[in-house]
């Protein structure tokens, strides 16, 4: 007997009346030749469901996608393909906390792979959305079960990704809260005498975010040249305070620093040295510029913690370090500083996202701009 082709398959009625058709092809998953029967109360019904799955077996992809639940398959894909992804340490929390909270828990998790229709992937996004979530946090859990799908088909589990038929969730961007710079230079001066007061005042004049200044080393410090390298971030990952690279290419940057920002520095590095002369035995020598009293990494709730309190001291509502950051870029922009180099040094992907961010100049920059152009054409 010769050997049956992959994809061949065969056509018979059984006794009941009902019609069965057979094929036997590769299995993608074991790489092993399986027989997959298919059944239906008339010849051109099962003569359809055998045309679609010798399709499927010619491309590679298995003839019936698996009959697996959606939670099942995604607590398989969390213990397996994100964990051994090459995504940050703090992303691939947020990521399997996401999973398990708003897609493991849903009435989808219970419906078998080769069941999950476009619709259902609708159905469950506007679920979030009535439940209040935010349209990031709604697009993130869809950029997961995306993600997610997409290794099944990967692996041979389903041949096509439903979620893929469909757009991603918009996000509405909304422009950045920042502070005058007579707001923040209230905030430091509130801040004087706490041991996080060099570090906001860092944040304040480079636009750093919160997790670069923690794990910024002094060896990335060069005082004779004023300049810093952006090389990490730090940040608390399932109880534990991890140092990774930063997220892009652009995040990896060097930064100039003023004469003042010089000086600031030095006095500090000077400070920290008393400091580690003080703790002794106790002392751990991390090499980081921003510790505590011993020289371990700072918690980044603490920083959070003492902006909170600098900007309540000094009359200021709604303010979080990040806040710091976006007035940074905003004092930039309406000083006359190319978009191009505000987003350099803020070290975002995509020049769009700063101008998403920060689209908005204040009253007294917008009538500057326009009386420098009438004068200059002479209106």
């Amino acid at each position: 007997m010769t050997r049956r082709a992959n994809g061949e398959g065969s056509i018979c009625q059984r006794t009941d009346g009902r019609w069965c058709a057979a094929i036997v092809a590769d299995d993608p998953v074991t790489g092993k030749r399986k027989r997959t029967y298919f059944y239906g109360k008339t010849r051109t019904e099962v003569r359809k469901k055998l045309r679609g799955a010798q399709e499927r077996a010619e491309v590679g992809a298995p003839v019936r996608d698996a009959s697996a639940t959606l939670g099942s398959w995604l607590a398989e894909w969390r213990d397996t393909s994100l964990a051994a992804s090459n995504r940050r340490p703090t992303t691939k929390v947020l990521y399997a906390t996401l999973s398990r909270k708003h897609l493991e828990a849903s009435e989808l998790a219970d419906m078998p792979l080769d069941k999950i229709r476009p619709r259902h992937i609708e159905a469950l996004v506007q679920s979030l959305r009535d439940k209040g979530l935010a349209d990031s946090t709604v697009r993130q859990v869809y950029t997961i079960l995306r993600g997610a799908l997409d290794i099944a088909v990967r692996d041979g589990l389903l041949a096509r990704n439903p979620a893929a038929a469909l757009k991603r969730p918009a996000v509405e961007r909304k422009e950045a809260k920042h502070l005058s710079a007579d707001e923040v230079a209230a905030l430091l001066k509130a801040a004087e005498g706490s041991r996080y007061h060099d570090m906001l005042a860092l944040i304040a004049a480079t636009g750093l975010r919160r997790g670069e200044a923690l794990a910024l080393r002094w060896p990335d410090v060069d005082l004779e040249a004023g300049t810093l390298r952006v090389k990490g971030t730090l940040a608390r990952v399932e109880g534990e305070l991890v140092v990774s690279e930063p997220k892009t290419k652009q995040s990896r940057r060097t930064l100039p620093l003023s004469p003042a920002l010089v000086s600031l520095l030095d006095r500090h590095r000077r400070t920290q040295a008393e400091e580690r002369l003080r703790a002794g035995n106790l002392w751990t020598d991390t090499g980081h510029v921003f510790t505590t009293e011993t020289g371990t990494p700072i918690d980044p709730r603490n920083v959070l913690r003492a902006v909170t309190s600098a900007a309540e001291k000094a009359g200021i509502d709604g303010v979080g370090v990040h806040t710091l950051r976006h007035s940074a870029a905003t004092a930039w922009l309406e000083a006359g500083v190319h978009l191009k180099a505000v987003s350099e040094l803020l070290g975002h992907h995509d020049i769009a996202i700063t101008g998403d961010c920060y689209g908005h100049v204040s009253e007294a920059a917008s009538r500057s701009a326009v009386d420098t152009l009438s004068d200059a054409l002479g209106l």
